[in-house]
């Protein structure tokens, strides 16, 4: 297969001998992994793919945009796309949105793609083979599902931009159930390295909290002190995250509209002093230092591609600090605008373990994770979801045991507002939306009335 970055090449050559400007971007994904069930190794797989975007930019006097996209490995595919985007230019309206292209540099653009083999596990498979082998001796259950991916994007546009980046993934997602299916429990973590990730520490943490839910405990829907895990946290605050959009605001439609027009930036959403905020460089989170947007949306623009990312504080000590948007949306509204960023950040300078924090718990309640999260209202940012795989009363600093799961209703600005500790940032897998976002670093948040609206049957 010809390598990516000559893919990418060939793109903006085809794009400059037709007359039009553009952008290609390659995107060369790598991903091994192992599931397992029942205590045992079920299926183990590999695979390798390469997808191209062709972003064909007319240069009429307004300028017009075609976008193609598909799978693709030779030159003869990339003139292909080539021509479906400029075909697709041709009958579009002209772009509000238009900018001049990025031009920018990256010193190993000609770098191959990174890959992933199912070697990368010859560190982390033992560790999972004495995990199941203790589960099975102790009589519980263990599943779950591990993989390690690299994304390399090659970006480049007509304007000279030759960028690359690669995107390294490893996550570990583990269920241990008890044999009579009475109880479960959930843990996950995510990396860049899958040999740094423990299923050994994992599997200890899963057996300790089913031993928590021998005892069960019926408490009824209504509010109560609870002690938000950074998994749930980190579901909580992505979704706030994508929220934050400077167009959604300023129309109105989102919970940071302000009246006519306006917007919350500079308002109080929490007197603690927590900071939300993402950092490309971010030690053991890294993501692309650059803009990579495969269409315009109402916050983003394909016209930015290639624009530097610089650290943004979205919330800063408590105080709503910055939205996303795009070179066009900062324009149109005069709202300056940050681009979207693919990790995420909340600090509060909590020094305090979830273990410390439950030993300071008089009477409340410790999540694991919440799930199937939805948008109720987002004017108010409302949520509702349940929880999942373990909901642990906490009495005088102790688990003593587990009640039924919950669906909740719950704003993740209302919880910033409300918080009333903040526990020590760790990195962290969310538990719904680790599909799409897994760089995350999260406290635990104490919360001394979060709704619970009624009892929501399963483990």
């Amino acid at each position: 297969m010809i390598a990516p970055h000559l893919l990418a090449e060939a793109a903006i050559r085809a794009l400059n001998e037709r007359g039009y400007q553009g952008i290609a971007i390659i995107d060369a994904h790598s991903q091994s992994n192992l599931r397992f069930a029942n205590n045992d190794l079920t299926t183990n797989g590999i695979s390798f793919s390469v997808h191209a975007t062709v972003i064909a930019v007319s240069k009429a006097d307004e300028p017009s945009v075609g976008i193609s996209g598909g799978a693709v490995h030779s030159s003869e595919q990339v003139d292909a796309l080539v021509e479906e985007a400029i075909a697709s230019a041709a009958t579009n309206p002209p772009a509000q949105d238009f900018a001049p292209l990025i031009d920018a540099h990256s010193p190993d653009w000609a770098s191959g793609a990174k890959v992933t083999t199912m070697s990368d596990f010859s560190a982390f498979s033992p560790k999972l083979g004495e995990a199941l082998n203790q589960a099975r001796s102790s009589k519980r259950l263990l599943f779950g599902f591990a993989q390690q991916s690299f994304t390399t994007t090659y970006l480049a546009t007509t304007a000279g931009a030759k960028l690359r980046h690669v995107d390294p993934t490893a996550t570990l997602e583990m269920t241990a159930r008890t044999p009579d299916g009475d109880a479960s429990a959930w843990w996950g973590v995510g990396g860049t390295e899958i040999s740094a990730l423990d299923p050994a520490f994992g599997a200890e943490e899963l057996a300790r909290r089913l031993s928590w839910s021998a005892n069960k405990i019926s408490l009824e829907p209504g509010r109560y002190e609870v002690l938000l895990p950074p998994s749930a946290v980190a579901d909580l605050m992505v979704y706030l995250l994508w929220t934050a959009g400077v167009r959604d605001a300023v129309d109105g439609r989102s919970v940071f509209s302000a009246g006519r027009g306006g917007h919350r930036i500079g308002e109080r959403l929490s007197t603690l002093p927590l900071t939300l905020f993402s950092e490309p460089q971010a030690s053991g989170i890294e993501c692309a230092p650059f803009e990579i947007t495969h269409a315009s949306s109402d916050n983003a623009s394909v016209f930015d591609n290639g624009t530097k990312i610089e650290t943004t504080k979205w919330i800063e000590e408590g105080v709503l600090r910055s939205l996303y948007g795009s070179r066009f949306t900062e324009k149109e509204t005069g709202v300056k605008a940050a681009p979207m960023i693919d990790n995420l950040i909340l600090d509060g300078s909590g020094t305090k373990s979830i273990d410390q924090m439950v030993s300071e718990t008089k009477d409340g309640i410790l999540l694991t994770c919440l799930w199937y999260i939805r948008e109720v209202d987002p004017k108010t940012l409302l949520l509702t979801g349940l929880t999942r795989d373990g909901v642990y009363v906490i009495r005088n600093g102790e688990i003593v045991g587990a009640a039924s799961n919950f669906r909740f209703n719950e704003s993740p600005v209302d919880l910033l507002s409300r918080c009333t500790e903040i526990g020590e940032s760790v990195r962290t897998l969310p538990r719904e939306l680790n599909d799409y976002f897994t760089r995350t670093r999260m406290p635990t948040l104490r919360i001394p009335d979060f709704n619970f609206s009624s009892i929501a049957p399963g483990v």
